[in-house]
């Protein structure tokens, strides 16, 4: 039986339980609740984390220790960061912490902070190579990552808290006080031409906002890019209008919405200094990156996008055993293709095929809405929007035919390459289901191979009655796709 982990996160503004449904290289929240207490308001100037932000931090601790007893979680860990890090009375307000959650609290470092933030990137994002920086309410995180290898980390007094009691209230002498901490850093200096990796509450309310003003078509956040002068034009819009003028900004909390304008802030200057190629949005952070170091090395090595895929397949599939045979039986077919597959378009394949069939018990009508909504919105990790996007119409065109208009907006999100993939997969999976009725054992003994000039599908002397009009005019239309004649054999 799986054993749920539980975090909570004591931060700069918000306090924040998550619940996950087991340790694994995919983990799958199944509670996340978080209020926003605001601890680091005043640090900066008084020094001291606020009477009142402590209360509500309190009450909050004591809830999560409630809600953690019903859902049985035993192995409970809670950290701190900035505010407590920074205000001399922080050891009296984490004694008091660690009473009200019934459990040890550990305070973080800033270099170890920013170690953890980078260890969630890791875990969230395929082969990630860039900067983290992780922007709380009372310090910014920056690290340097590339693989699974790190650099040193850094922390800046930079936190939206932070900078709105130091400026004044005042964006304009906030940015004097960003550019002079960030020419310190060394870290910005290896960040030119690469990928800077956006973690925090408000650089995700930003890019939210700028997903509502390009009428994006996914509403799912992890993985979001926005090219840097973008980002640059963005961030300079947030900094000098007033926040409540901003197209959804009803969808930020009204709590968080006076810090956006310092995340613009920062975000702006570490894109003018060190001249990043793009910024992505990644949501896994410090908590991730605290499950994913609690793995052993061969867990961590896992691919999390398939390990969630293979999850989703064992959970909803028919006969998961297909789903495996479906790779294998794709893999020969590609192969006599000659068409020149990436590794990471195989990777996508694989997943096509795990998910090509958790969805069955949905009225047939609405299969491809339900498999949209399902790689659309799911928590999956280690992929970008445009791999998304493939697997999402993979399933469309596998539910609405090849022919069927699928969403225009999704389509834009992927190359001309890309989505001739998903059509050709599509097409293959559509044959695939019509001769194995999504049974195992059956597509090893069907091949599908090119032949020269043909795509030849060959069905044993006991299925040789699968042969049908139906099953020829699908063979066709991936014949059709891939420019080959069609034929169906029967062996021997």
């Amino acid at each position: 039986m799986k054993q749920p982990v539980g975090i909570v996160d004591i931060g700069s503004n918000s306090v924040r339980l998550v619940a996950y449904e087991s340790l694994s290289r995919s983990p799958r929240p199944i509670f996340n609740e978080k209020s926003l207490c605001a601890l680091g308001n005043g640090v900066a100037t008084t020094g001291k984390l606020p009477k009142a932000g402590m209360e509500k931090a309190f009450a909050a601790l004591r809830r999560f220790r409630v809600l953690s007893d019903i859902m049985g979680i035993s192995d409970l860990h809670v950290i701190a960061t900035a505010a407590a890090r920074d205000a001399v009375n922080g050891g009296e307000f984490l004694a008091a912490a660690a009473q009200a959650i019934g459990a040890q609290v550990t305070l973080l470092a800033g270099d170890r902070e920013a170690e953890l933030s980078a260890q969630g990137v890791i875990s969230g994002i395929h082969r990630p190579d860039g900067v983290v920086g992780d922007l709380g309410g009372g310090s910014l995180e920056l690290i340097d990552v590339k693989g699974a290898h790190l650099g040193k980390g850094a922390s800046l007094p930079l936190g939206g808290l932070t900078l709105m009691d130091a400026s004044g209230r005042s964006p304009r002498a906030a940015v004097k006080i960003v550019r002079e901490a960030l020419a310190k850093s060394r870290v910005l200096e290896r960040l030119t031409g690469r990928t800077f990796y956006a973690v925090g509450g408000t650089w995700r309310a930003l890019a939210k906002l700028h997903m509502s003003q390009r009428n994006y078509p996914l509403t799912v956040m992890h993985g979001y890019v926005i090219p840097a002068q973008d980002a640059v034009d963005f961030a300079g819009l947030v900094e000098r209008v007033n926040t409540d003028t901003l197209i959804s900004i009803d969808s930020v909390n009204a709590a968080r919405r006076p810090l956006l304008a310092y995340g613009a802030v920062v975000l702006e200057e570490i894109i003018r200094r060190a001249e990043p190629k793009e910024i992505m949005i990644s949501t896994a952070g410090v908590r991730e990156g605290l499950l994913y170091e609690m793995l052993d090395l061969a867990q961590r090595q896992q691919d999390p996008l398939l390990v969630a895929a293979s999850e989703f397949n064992q959970l909803l599939s028919r006969a998961p055993r297909h789903a495996e045979d479906l790779c294998d039986w794709t893999d020969r077919f590609m192969k006599s293709t000659h068409l020149e597959e990436t590794v990471e378009e195989r990777r996508l394949r694989y997943v096509a095929c795990l998910l090509a069939d958790v969805n069955w018990r949905a009225h047939p009508d609405y299969r491809s809405e339900e498999s949209l909504n399902l790689i659309e919105n799911s928590a999956f990790t280690g992929v970008d929007h445009p791999g998304r996007s493939f697997l999402t119409l993979t399933m469309s065109y596998r539910y609405l035919g090849l022919d069927a208009d699928v969403s225009p907006q999704i389509r834009a999100l992927v190359s001309s390459r890309m989505l001739d993939k998903a059509r050709i997969l599509a097409a293959a999976t559509r044959l695939a289901h019509l001769v194995s009725a999504a049974m195992p054992d059956v597509l090893p003994r069907t091949p599908l191979v090119c032949v020269k000039a043909k795509v030849m599908l060959t069905l044993p002397a006991d299925l040789a009655d699968l042969a049908s009009d139906r099953l020829y005019s699908r063979l066709k239309q991936l014949a059709r796709l891939i420019g080959r004649e069609p034929v169906i054999t029967i062996a021997g």
